[in-house]
């Protein structure tokens, strides 16, 4: 534990996502990983069907897996997030291998899209929290050639990101314009996060 956070056991992250846990460890968060056992599309395609706007399905894939994995761990503070992409009017998702990968990043090429990242703390079943922030990003245009470099360059690590891409990695080289927080593109609204956690009464103030 560090001095800074006050729970007596360490944050249960609701996620697989290295980028995730390695910002809450740096913000001097005890982080423990539970994957949570979720059909993302299958909360995510009724959703769509009624209309709802990406950032509000971004909140509420979050929240299914924020109180899936607190109703299995009774007492603990759990933290989920999800991120959406959106451009054009067409959602996109984890690209599945490096073909899908460079037909996203085809698709992306050129064009400005938007990633939700939403956020949702629950405690035995019960949501104590939640928000999205929302980042905007230009993609330069480019060639078949390049983004089959990038692709091979990047590695399988991309298949973990809705956009096909990680910011932090090889995938700055695919942007000409970035509005937004930096945390927010990385998967997790940092800031607001810790902000709650405050509120609560588990973070120093």
């Amino acid at each position: 534990m560090t001095s800074l956070w006050l729970a007596t056991a360490p944050l249960v992250l609701a996620s697989g996502s290295a980028t995730r846990r390695d910002m809450l460890v740096a913000a001097g968060l005890p982080v423990e990983i539970v994957k949570p056992a979720i059909d993302e599309r299958a909360v995510e395609k009724p959703l769509a069907a009624q209309g709802l706007p990406a950032d509000r399905i971004a909140v509420a894939l979050a929240e299914a897996k924020a109180l899936a994995v607190s109703r299995l761990h009774r007492g603990r503070i759990v933290l989920a997030a999800d991120q959406t992409l959106i451009c054009g009017g067409r959602s996109f998702h984890k690209p599945e291998n490096p073909a899908a990968t460079a037909e996203q990043i085809a698709a992306l090429s050129g064009r400005a899209h938007e990633l939700h990242s939403a956020f949702v703390l629950a405690r035995d079943g019960t949501v104590l929290a939640s928000g999205c922030d929302t980042a905007r990003l230009t993609m330069r245009r480019l060639d078949p050639q390049f983004i089959a470099s990038y692709v091979e360059a990047a590695g399988p690590v991309i298949f973990s990101s809705v956009g096909g891409y990680q910011l932090e990695g090889v995938g700055a080289q695919l942007f000409e314009r970035i509005e937004g927080d930096h945390f927010t593109i990385l998967g997790l609204p940092l800031l607001p996060v810790l902000a709650a956690l405050r509120d609560l009464g588990h973070l120093a103030r």
